[in-house]
This record gives C-alpha cells, structure tokens and sequence, in this order.
C-alpha cells in the first residue's frame, strides 16, 4: 500500500495546483478529494469536477522533492483537509502511508495524523483525450491569446455558447474569438507549425485557471482536441476541460472594414484618461463616459449627476476624419486597453451608434477589439 516522504514544501505547492478543479460542494462526495497514486517513478494528483480535470505530476527522480518510496498504490483523500494538514507540519519533510480499511497515516516531526481516505477505485476515470496531429506551442503563445480574448466573454448563462471563446485552427492560422455581444476581442496568429485542423468552444472559465495553473513560461504546451473534451498538456501537467456545444455566431462580418474617423493614441495615455473619467461614471447609475472629437481636438467627458462632472483634453498622436461625438462604457474600454498591454492604438469609428474598433498601430490586423457604444439621449 502507498507509502513515501517527500519534501512538505513541494508536494504542498502540486496540491494547490490541483485543488483548482476541486469543489468542496458536489454530487459526487468523492470528488471532494484529491486522487494520489504512486506508480513506477511519479507520483501523481488528480482532482476532477464536472467541467474540468487536473493531473500534476511530480517525478520521483527529482531532486527538489526529496522523494523517498517505501511501497507504491494509492488513495483518495479530503483536499480541502489534506491541504490543510500539510500547511501544519512543523517540519520540512512529512511521511504519508496508507494503513487498512483506507486509513491514511501523516507524520512530521513529532505531529502525528491519522485520517480517513477513500478507495482508489472509486474514483471516477477520466477520458481519453489524444489527437492523431496534435497542436504544440509554446507555452506564453497560449497564455498571451487567452489574455487578450477570455475577459470579453459573457458573464451570463442565458446564451452559453457565449461564455466561451471560439477557438479555430485552419491551416497554420489559429484564431481566438470572444464576445458578449456588447463587446469583442479577435486574436489572429500564423504557426510555424500546424496540428489538425479544429473548430471548438472552450469554456472561458477553465481557460481564466491556464495563466496560474502552468507556470514555466518557456515551456511548451501540447493541445488534444476531441468532439467534446480538449486536453493542455505540459511534462508535469495535465488539464482536460469539456467543450462548450452549439454553434458560435459568425463574427467577421461584425468587425468594419472601412471608417469615418482614426484616432492614434499611446495606450497608456487614453487608458489613465479612461481611468480618471471612470471615477466620476462609476458614480452615477448609467457608467457612461462621453468622447468629442471637433476640429482636431480630442475631449474626454465623465458625468454623474449625483456627484458632479469630469472632462480632460486628450493628447493623440494622430487625428484623421469627421468630427464625432461617441459614448461608451469605460469598463469595456480598459478591458481592451488593458489587453494590448504597452503599445500604441489606433481607434476606428465610423458613427455614433455603430461598434468602433481598436487595434495595435504595431500589427496588421492580427488583433483587434470591438466595442459597442451607449445609445444616448
């Protein structure tokens, strides 16, 4: 029956890892808990619940784990309470055996545990997610397309296929495409290499666990695809998510092709305008701020009639077209600044009442954002 030491340290920082797809409220009361299981030369933690499952992986052979093995199994245990035991033990090595009737036994030092586990086989299976062509990319490519498309996605049930994005690979080309229908963000990226090509939709709240599940940014990341699960996987971890089902609207024909008026800004500039004009919006019950471009001179407005009134001249570094006066919500505004990172921007509109754009003046097209303006009277 199972039986190692191994670092507390190490061992503490896979489980946290893993606890992400643990709930501590589910149907299935053994999902509650973390699967280990010691086989050949790794020692690997499952949690699983409806939408997602992790598998972290920690290789006996690895120095940092400090990993002795005295007999090889497994069992189920409580993460929650698992977790919290590890943070306790008063020094930097714990000792974990499997006893009969599922009795596990945890020492450290002079602390002593002996708490209740769960068979192993009990535990449901997880599915078999492989692909003849597999997608490989690196690691910080993956983190950086879900960073600038997961936050426009919808926060509301009522239409599920928009709480996803619309991932697509046809030909080298991967595209990334969120929206909740007031909002949309579009990543577009050439591969130096292709996998087989795929059109699915993941569910943005597993994609929002990618940036702090996988840490090692010069790694790389292979991705599974199946009808109805895809599979990231790295050497040491393993996430499965379901696909959302249904099909995503068509989304092309949303974004412009032609405008009325560019406005070219440095975006930390029209972001910290954005953010002073939000103070005062955020402060009255509609949350609007109101752009003016006349003759050349750009003019930020933020009102609230419960508090006052805001308004700065802005400093573009590019100023083409019509005249215009536009109104949008700030929130939406720093989202899609706040995605482009360090860079300058160039914001198409082409009426008051139609979706503008913005882009990066640094790349064609590749990435773009679209926002939907408030109506007003």
């Amino acid at each position: 029956m199972l039986h190692f030491s191994m670092s507390r340290d190490v061992f503490k920082s896979q489980l946290l890892i893993t606890s992400k797809a643990i709930e501590s409220k589910t149907t299935m009361p053994i999902l509650t808990g973390v699967k280990l299981l010691l086989v050949e030369d790794k020692l690997t933690l499952t949690g699983s619940n409806v939408d997602i499952s992790l598998i972290t992986t920690i290789d006996i052979k690895d120095e940092k784990a400090d990993m002795k093995v005295y007999d090889k199994g497994g069992i189920v245990l409580d993460a929650n309470f698992l977790l919290k035991i590890i943070s306790s033990l008063p020094e930097k090595t714990f000792t974990l055996e499997v006893l009969e009737n599922s009795q596990v036994h945890i020492t450290s030092g002079k602390a002593d545990y002996v708490v209740n586990g769960l068979d192993i086989e009990n535990y449901p299976r997880l599915p078999e997610v492989t692909s003849q062509k597999p997608l490989t990319l690196p690691l910080a490519l993956v983190k950086q397309v879900i960073n600038e498309t997961v936050f426009a996605v919808s926060k509301h049930e009522s239409k599920p296929i928009l709480t996803g994005v619309h991932l697509m690979l046809q030909d080298a080309t991967l595209k990334a495409v969120a929206t909740d229908s007031h909002r949309l963000s579009q990543r577009i990226i050439t591969l130096e290499n292709d996998g087989e090509n795929f059109d699915v939709v993941l569910p943005g709240k597993s994609l929002q666990h990618i940036s702090s599940i996988f840490g090692e940014e010069n790694e790389e990341i292979t991705l599974h695809i199946t009808s109805s699960q895809i599979l990231f996987k790295t050497e040491n971890i393993s996430y499965y998510s379901r696909l959302l089902e249904g099909n995503y609207p068509d989304t092309d024909r949303l974004i412009p092709s032609q405008c009325s008026t560019s406005v070219t800004f440095e975006t930390s500039e029209i972001s910290s305008a954005i953010n002073r004009a939000s103070l005062m919006s955020h402060e009255g019950q509609s949350n609007i701020v109101r752009l003016e471009i006349k003759s050349g001179k750009i003019t930020l407005f933020g009102n609230s009639p419960e508090v006052g009134r805001f308004d700065e001249e802005l400093s573009p570094e590019k100023v083409e077209g019509e005249d215009l006066t536009i109104s949008f919500n700030p929130d939406y505004m720093k989202d899609a600044l706040r995605a482009f990172g360090k860079s300058h921007i160039e914001i198409q509109f082409i009426a008051p009442i139609r979706p503008f754009t913005l882009r990066p003046t640094e790349e064609n097209g590749e990435f773009v954002q679209l926002i939907t303006p408030v109506r007003t009277s």
